[in-house]
């Protein structure tokens, strides 16, 4: 694997991507969504684990307007001026801005996939409403069900409009998404027209698959991360096959 950063053009000026291409022939494309802490190491760890599995990964910085950088996961404090000038809408430009990127290495819109955490998670979600990718992943992500710890509104009500195949993995003692909220998501995710699915884990909390918090459920890490794997070897072998 070869790791290096690059700077992508947006609506909104450049972003910086950490970008990891695999040993050999890519399977496919795979964008990392951060956590609220920004492109931290951990993140580049996922990157590495995506491109490792096979696929050419990217992770998008998407704190770039109000100058990028990251917060430590007990630093909250630094946390929310990170989120200066993000919005939706600007989420949404700077996937596209990445997604124009791996079109220029070759990969079809239907031959990527997204995964996200926390924050990211949440993305997932609104990315799947409004493009159409070959999968998407959310580990934990608040905001979905029902309004945040951030300004985001809930996105839940845009179920039924999903365009991407969209899996979406919680903890039971997730302390900021009741289970409450993660059973009213897999209701209103019936109304979709693509495949999705819940999966919770008994006794996991917020984070659990982050190794670099308190949090971290070996377990349950384990479990969802060969089902994101798996998730993308069905649905973007499907585009393949069918697309090609």
């Amino acid at each position: 694997m070869a790791d290096t950063m690059i700077t992508l053009d947006t609506p909104d000026g450049p972003m910086d991507v950490y970008e990891v291409t695999p040993d050999g022939d890519a399977l496919g494309a795979v964008i990392v969504i951060q956590e609220a802490f920004g492109v931290n190491e951990h993140i580049k760890d996922v990157t590495r684990r995506a491109a490792a599995a096979g696929y050419h990964a990217v992770a998008p910085a998407l704190f770039h307007r109000a100058g990028g950088g990251t917060a430590g996961y007990d630093d909250f404090a630094s946390v929310m001026p990170l989120y200066e000038g993000v919005s939706d809408d600007g989420v949404l430009m700077d996937v596209d801005a990445t997604r124009a990127h791996l079109r220029s290495l070759g990969f079809a819109d239907g031959h990527v996939g997204i995964v996200g955490f926390c924050f990211g998670g949440r993305v997932t979600f609104l990315v799947a409403a409004n493009r159409k990718l070959g999968a998407g992943v959310g580990f934990y992500g608040g905001g979905i069900a029902s309004q945040g710890h951030f300004p985001f509104p809930a996105l839940v009500g845009e179920a039924g409009s999903l365009q991407t195949p969209w899996l979406g993995l919680f903890g039971d003692a997730d302390g900021g998404i009741p289970v409450d909220d993660v059973e009213a998501l897999r209701s209103a995710l019936q109304s979709a027209r693509v495949a999705a699915e819940v999966v919770r884990y008994p006794g996991a909390e917020h984070g659990f698959h982050c190794d670099a918090r308190a949090s971290y459920h070996p377990e349950a890490a384990a479990d969802a991360w060969a089902r994101t794997l798996a998730w993308f070897a069905t649905h973007l072998a499907w585009f393949a096959t069918h697309l090609a």
